[in-house]
């Protein structure tokens, strides 16, 4: 049985900004069906800052407080900031995951990346610099 600390089962059962925005600046969706676990983020942005974030979640529990707490840290942060959270802030940030559900933070900030990316390439044309994925999502081996 996996063990969850009391913050991530907090995320879980109660998330934070969990939803849809209407008319988002940017959206993005991530995952795989094969595995179960995916994410929809929605961003408005304001002057280069995310000043609303909400997401959509089908997966497991670790999958969905992942989510949570990413939308927390990132809120009002620059989109530059925010690009650069990497899955272990938000790993450290939760107290902690078991090992086999560190693929759920990648995915939380793989969907991040993926939607200010998108809302960037819409305003300023595509950049290559941006990609910097630390290997992007993948399902865990069964």
């Amino acid at each position: 049985m996996l063990k969850y600390t009391q913050l991530v089962l907090d995320h879980f059962k109660n998330p934070r900004n969990l939803g849809r925005i209407e008319n988002p600046d940017a959206e993005a969706t991530e995952g795989s069906i094969a595995c179960g676990d995916m994410m929809t983020v929605y961003l408005k942005v304001d002057k280069d800052r995310i000043v609303d974030i909400k997401f959509e979640s089908y997966g497991c529990a670790a999958n969905i407080a992942t989510a949570s707490m990413m939308t927390e840290v990132v809120k009002g942060l620059t989109l530059s900031e925010a690009r650069n959270l990497n899955w272990k802030d938000i790993v450290e940030k939760l107290g902690g995951l078991p090992k086999v559900k560190y693929h759920c933070s990648n995915l939380a900030v793989d969907t991040l990346r993926k939607a200010i990316d998108s809302y960037r390439s819409r305003r300023e044309g595509p950049s290559p610099s941006e990609d910097g994925m630390e290997g992007g999502f993948s399902c865990p081996s069964n």
